[in-house]
């Protein structure tokens, strides 16, 4: 529920009145004595969705311009008619004017923000370098990045020009800072005894998780844009849809920092792609869904600029995201071609040295590894295939060929096949 108080203006207050009682709202009066342009304070309880229509009443006899309007947010309301306000207004979107001050409140001061995405950040970019899920979602309560995305959206959808350019400023600059601020931490942690030395990133699973992103990472960020903005229109919620939308950008654009930081340029590329896609598909789909649930300018003559640019901004991300797209397309081709290989290669390797009937059973498998990744597929390059077995003798000679030709028959891909033969004792 919500409670609205409205000053009223001189010469307005029965026109104000007879609208409340024509749409059977239950209202107080109270006479004004601190203001002489306002004759009395009318305040009355209507569910949220009634916010807007009824406003707009009261704005068509006259007080649109002089009034003077509080919207609260009460915890109980008691009142003989609430029940039928309620089934005449079942939607449950807050009002224009609520959504648009939520939004501009969601996009906080340049210090806050500014100094919550630097944290978040680096306890990402930690999470990231420690393989640690549980530090990342952490570091994804505290990210501030869910206000700008929902202030340019809404700025655009109800005609806010300092709103729209106040949330497109702070998701380019966040995002900046936020990569900076990795690639800063990165070059710190190198060298020292915080990380093992020689640590390859590209060997973290969380980090190969956020520089080779799918169609799935897409999903992901277009789900995050809608239970934002959903959010949003309820009015709940909002913090933990916020970790939602964060998790499609910080460890992203956390990983694009790490990999400056280590001059892997094509890590830094790859996590570039995701997170740009993961920002365009959040402003996608909180610009359509806001625009689809009704959501207009208050000034009638402004709804076709606002229709004409919502739409163009809609076409202008979607050939982005369209041109981005085909980096995720090629990665998730690539990715499906080589985890069909490395499974029919570990299939095959398994076959060749276990079973009674495996030309190889006389040989124990201590250890086998098969590495083919989307960039080697694109390259041409052949799979690396290492095996580690314990022969029962002297190891024949060949044997690698003849392991590469039953892999190659297997998979019908170019393969690189290293066998190491190890000799074990034990003391008594």
């Amino acid at each position: 529920m919500r409670l609205v108080q409205i000053l009223v203006p001189r010469g307005k207050r029965t026109d104000v009145l007879d609208a409340l009682d024509e749409e059977g709202v239950d209202y107080a009066v109270f006479d004004e004595t601190g203001r002489t342009e306002f004759t009395a304070l009318v305040t009355f309880p209507v569910p949220p969705s009634a916010v807007e229509p009824i406003l707009e009443k009261l704005r068509d006899v006259g007080i649109e311009e002089d009034a003077f309007t509080i919207v609260l947010q009460p915890e109980t309301v008691v009142s003989r008619r609430i029940g039928e306000l309620k089934r005449r207004y079942a939607g449950v979107n807050i009002a224009r004017e609520e959504l648009r001050d939520r939004a501009s409140e969601m996009a906080p001061d340049r210090s806050t923000f500014f100094s919550m995405t630097v944290i978040s950040t680096i306890i990402a970019a930690t999470g990231l370098l420690l393989n640690s899920s549980a530090v990342i979602i952490g570091a994804m309560v505290i990210a501030p990045l869910m206000g700008p995305a929902m202030a340019a959206s809404v700025g655009t959808v109800v005609d806010e020009p300092d709103l729209v350019s106040r949330g497109v400023w702070y998701q380019i600059t966040g995002l900046l800072v936020a990569i900076a601020s990795a690639a800063l931490f990165g070059f710190l942690v190198q060298g020292t005894v915080l990380i093992p030395p020689g640590i390859d990133i590209r060997t973290i699973p969380a980090v190969t998780e956020r520089f080779t992103p799918n169609f799935l990472s897409l999903l992901l960020a277009l789900g995050a844009g809608a239970a934002g903005v959903i959010s949003l229109m309820r009015g709940s919620g909002s913090v933990i849809v916020g970790v939602m939308i964060a998790v499609a950008l910080v460890p992203p654009a956390a990983t694009v920092g790490l990999g400056i930081a280590w001059l892997d340029f094509g890590v830094a590329l790859g996590a570039t792609v995701n997170v740009l896609v993961n920002l365009l598909s959040i402003n996608l789909t909180a610009l359509a869904l806001l625009w689809v649930s009704g959501y207009r300018p208050e000034r009638i003559r402004s709804v076709g600029e606002a229709r004409s640019r919502t739409l163009a901004r809609i076409a202008v991300i979607l050939v982005a995201i369209a041109v981005l797209s085909l980096g995720l397309g090629l990665v998730t081709y690539g990715t499906n071609r080589t985890t069909v290989y490395q499974e029919q290669a570990n299939d095959e390797i398994h076959s060749l040295f276990n079973g009674e009937n495996a030309p190889y059973a006389e040989y124990q498998l201590v250890n086998s590894s098969v590495t083919y990744r989307p960039i080697e597929f694109y390259q041409g390059k052949p799979a690396q295939v290492r095996i580690v077995t314990d022969p029962p003798g002297q190891p024949p000679d060949g044997i690698a060929q003849r392991i590469d030709r039953d892999i190659t028959r297997r998979t019908g891909q170019k393969t690189t096949v290293e066998v190491v033969f190890v000799q074990s004792q034990e003391s008594s």
